[in-house]
């Protein structure tokens, strides 16, 4: 337990988010697929969602830096994320999902920069204990993803939005149980963040997570269908993403200790390295049921260690004014612009050339992440 911050209700809140995500990153291809939508398609729709994340953090980081009024744009945000998704009940039409993906996740992806920034205002000087609430959304995506894999071989995936709404609305209840708080002062030190932008070793690190990103794409739009072509159940699956997420929550506990004993720049690049070996397997070795489980374990290091790393980076080099600016430019270019490239790429690739290749595309953006950051990446 950490004292002096409200922390079950900020964990709260990251149980609700990331629970979501279980729900509806893993199974939505397939409630696409099922619902008649070929791959370049579900490529297509899934990129709607990564590609808001290119704008809508930033520009709700901004306005809540300028007008410090951060928690009220987390609930309005939460709100419209619900009653924007909400458009999946009426017609599923490619153009009107198009049109609901696209509102619904402007505001859904908004928020969780925000929630970030709002978090390390309540840890204060205690910002290496980020993982430790962080964590909890590791484990709400485990429950959701487990449950929702499970109930698949009784429900039908048409169902899968009622689900989600449902984790919607916990969302916005949970915003309205955390309180604001300032932090420090937003005008100490403040500097420009044009003039940060120009640091070498911020650029790289965004590049960097840029190609992760786009790494992961395949895997988050097409993993659960690949591994159902290969005979996994539905329930096998939600089992298969509940492993990878489980070892993320095993790294985020331990990532106090991990800075400590290797620091950022060599957790960065072991998960950076380890990102190629796992597309590889992946892409490969999908009948293996245990080389298919080994390479879920890698999760803690390719999206654990480098996500508690890569904001530790960031939560470095923006503060004052710049802080929800920064969490919001490295989710708009990683989990953004490097999702929405992702998810496109892998439509392409998959319809095209097959799994085994697209996953090795991934592998090579990974890599090239793992060289840009050995050359570039700051030491601690």
């Amino acid at each position: 337990m950490i004292k002096h911050i409200p922390y079950w209700r900020l964990s709260g809140f990251y149980w609700f988010y990331f629970a979501t995500l279980g729900a509806f990153i893993p199974f939505f291809g397939l409630y696409l697929s099922d619902a008649g939508f070929n791959a370049i398609e579900i490529g297509q729709l899934m990129a709607v969602i990564m590609g808001t994340k290119i704008i809508a953090p930033y520009l709700w980081g901004w306005i809540a830096d300028q007008q410090g009024n951060r928690l009220t744009i987390i609930r309005l945000g939460s709100v419209l994320a619900a009653i924007g998704f909400a458009g999946m009940f009426f017609a599923a039409a490619y153009w009107w999902l198009f049109f609901v993906l696209m509102s619904f996740s402007f505001f859904w992806n908004a928020i969780l920069p925000q929630f970030e920034a709002l978090t390390f205002n309540h840890l204060e000087n205690n910002e290496h204990q980020y993982s430790w609430v962080r964590m909890w959304g590791s484990i709400g995506f485990i429950a959701a993803v487990t449950s929702v894999g499970l109930l698949l071989n009784s429900m039908e995936i048409a169902n899968l939005p009622v689900v989600v709404m449902i984790l919607l609305i916990g969302i916005a209840i949970s915003t309205f149980l955390v309180t604001d708080h300032s932090g420090a002062h937003p005008d100490e030190g403040h500097i420009s963040i044009l003039k940060i932008l120009k640091n070498k070793h911020i650029l790289a690190l965004l590049i960097a997570c840029l190609l992760v990103q786009a790494s992961h794409g395949p895997y988050y739009t097409f993993y659960t269908i690949y591994a159902e072509s290969h005979g996994y159940s539905n329930s096998w699956i939600g089992i298969l993403w509940a492993i990878g997420v489980l070892s993320e929550v095993v790294a985020f506990a331990l990532m106090p200790w991990l800075v400590n004993r290797f620091g950022l720049r060599f957790l960065l690049l072991a998960s950076l390295f380890s990102g190629s070996l796992r597309w590889l397997l992946i892409g490969y070795f999908i009948d293996n049921i245990y080389i298919t489980t080994f390479a879920q374990i890698f999760h803690a290091s390719t999206f654990g260690i480098y996500h508690a790393v890569a904001i530790a980076y960031i939560h470095q080099y923006f503060k004052g004014k710049n802080q929800g600016k920064g969490q919001a430019l490295y989710s708009s270019i990683s989990f953004g612009l490097g999702g929405a490239i992702g998810s496109l790429y892998g439509g392409y690739l998959w319809e095209s050339f097959g799994p085994s290749m697209t996953f090795t595309i991934a592998a090579v953006l990974s890599f090239m992440a793992f060289a840009i950051s050995w050359k570039f990446s700051q030491k601690n």
